[in-house]
């Protein structure tokens, strides 16, 4: 008897953009025990899933099939059997041109529950993204949207693309890369003048989209001139002329950027980058693992109230430390009277974060430039310091404090390891299609990052956050061609912006 504990979610994951996935989608992608998905699924939202998810690639594009349909909903069915939680990941929405139907009625038939948790369709999405107004007040009411994987030369099919022809309004083609100069004559013949605008927009709402416009008579040369590849959309009518009018110019427009951080850090710098139009491909190399004595690390964290002094000297530290922290105690006070200093504007924002002040800031990102703080502005003579780091950090800091009098403990947070997994397939597209610019945050991402020996692409550039990062990419033979005068996200993204515009 099949277990029917499980669940099976059908999700459409939008366009391309990992914005454009909807709150619910994300949700149940969050807690999936098994994710099944598509070739047109931007691989970026399988960062969304647990590490031990299980994933299954499924995708189906022409002429090529990883799975056969049948294949699709035996393994649905028999995921959630088993009393899995099962996301279906299905480019666009799973009812739109899709066979999201079919996967139903299988879960149906096996006595399964399931989910449809709508996306936004690219038949809408791909318009939108190019300024085009499917319908438009005084011009267009009217909408047909269509497939075209059907081969315009086979008599039934024509018949179909000449019913298209004949219909009013905007018309939008989706899958009909392949037939698209098969599929406007039959448009034509159908009554479609060969004088009407057509715009495609291939791989719409991510950063390296683009686009063609002219009109029905000539769209499919003009296509193949630029040699666009699918995904694609085509629009058809009036308000295809308006392409480009209505977007926004960004600054960061088809600029490829690789961003090297952890996972969990790279969410802020990745949504600034493709704010400002950028196709990011989101490449963690580094990743947080628990220190490597953690009771002794909790005991320091419990007693945390009886130290004068909490320095952190990262970000990461600031997290670790609060996260034990909250589960000792469910009181904020019970940290006692310390103070707080902080190596770097992203540890400061982070000790913010939770609510606290920062009473000392180190004047460089070097760690040791915080003794200089200290030395000038307090006395710490028999003063109780509490030093939090990374275990692959030296001591040096600490050592410092001592000298000058401190009684000084080291609470080791975390280890800062390399992660060695692509599951979003990061490093598949910076090999295929290259980048114009690497991104690096940290030491530790640029060692881990050249210890891939990847191929690196011909042109590929590389930015600094600050001084520290910038000596360990020179060790590498990697000159920075950017180096952010603020030593944080904001400054970096601020010196990218700046790098391009020259």
């Amino acid at each position: 008897m099949a277990d029917k504990g499980g669940i099976c979610y059908l999700v459409g994951a939008g366009p391309g953009d990992p914005g454009l996935l909807t709150l619910r989608g994300r949700e149940v992608l969050q807690r999936a025990e098994t994710v099944v998905y598509d070739n047109l699924v931007n691989g970026e939202l399988l960062g969304f899933a647990p590490d031990e998810a299980e994933l299954i690639y499924a995708g189906k594009k022409s002429g090529e099939h990883a799975m056969a349909q049948e294949e699709i909903n035996r393994l649905l069915v028999e995921k959630t059997s088993a009393g899995r939680r099962v996301v279906r990941l299905k480019g666009g929405d799973p009812f739109v041109l899709a066979r999201g139907a079919e996967e139903c009625m299988a879960l149906i038939e096996a006595g399964l529950r399931f989910e449809v948790v709508p996306g936004v369709s690219s038949a809408l999405a791909a318009p939108a993204a190019a300024g085009i107004p499917v319908t438009q007040r005084g011009v267009n009411s009217v909408l047909t949207i269509f497939s075209g994987h059907l081969d315009p030369s086979d008599s039934a099919a024509a018949e179909v693309y000449r019913r298209v022809g004949a219909a009013e309004g905007t018309k939008v083609l989706l899958m009909g890369m392949e037939h698209l100069k098969g599929i406007a004559e039959k448009l034509q013949a159908g009554g479609t003048p060969a004088s009407t605008p057509a715009t495609v927009v291939s791989h719409a709402t991510r950063g390296d989209q683009r686009m063609v416009t002219g009109v029905l008579g000539d769209i499919a040369a003009r296509t193949a001139e630029a040699g666009l590849t699918a995904p694609a959309v085509t629009i058809f009518g009036e308000v295809a002329a308006l392409a480009g009018k209505l977007s926004p110019v960004r600054p960061l427009s088809g600029r490829r950027i690789v961003v090297t951080r952890s996972r969990v850090q790279a969410s802020k710098l990745c949504s600034s980058l493709r704010d400002l139009g950028a196709d990011v491909y989101e490449l963690p190399l580094i990743r947080r693992d628990p220190p490597p004595d953690l009771r002794e690390f909790g005991e320091l964290v419990q007693d945390a109230h009886c130290y004068e002094w909490i320095v952190f000297t990262s970000a990461n530290g600031v997290d670790a430390f609060f996260e034990v922290f909250f589960k000792l105690y469910d009181d904020a006070r019970e940290i006692g009277g310390a103070k707080f200093a902080a190596v770097g504007a992203a540890t400061e924002a982070r000790i913010k974060d939770h609510h606290f002040h920062v009473d000392l800031m180190a004047a460089t990102f070097h760690a040791v430039s915080l003794v200089d703080e200290f030395r000038g502005k307090t006395d710490v003579e028999n003063v109780r310091i509490l030093v939090v780091r990374p275990e692959e950090t030296s001591g040096e800091l600490a050592a410092e404090l001592s000298k000058m009098g401190a009684i000084v403990d080291e609470a080791v947070a975390y280890r800062t390891v390399p992660e060695t997994g692509d599951r979003t397939g990061a490093r598949r597209r910076l090999i295929a299609e290259g980048a114009d610019l690497a991104v690096f945050t940290s030491s530790s991402t640029v060692r881990n990052f050249f210890a891939l020996k990847l191929p690196l692409p011909s042109g590929l550039k590389f930015a600094s956050i600050g001084p520290v990062t910038t000596q360990t990419l020179k060790e590498f033979g990697a000159q920075p061609a950017v180096e952010a005068v603020r030593h944080d996200v904001s400054g970096l993204v601020e010196a990218i912006t700046g790098h391009f515009a020259r």
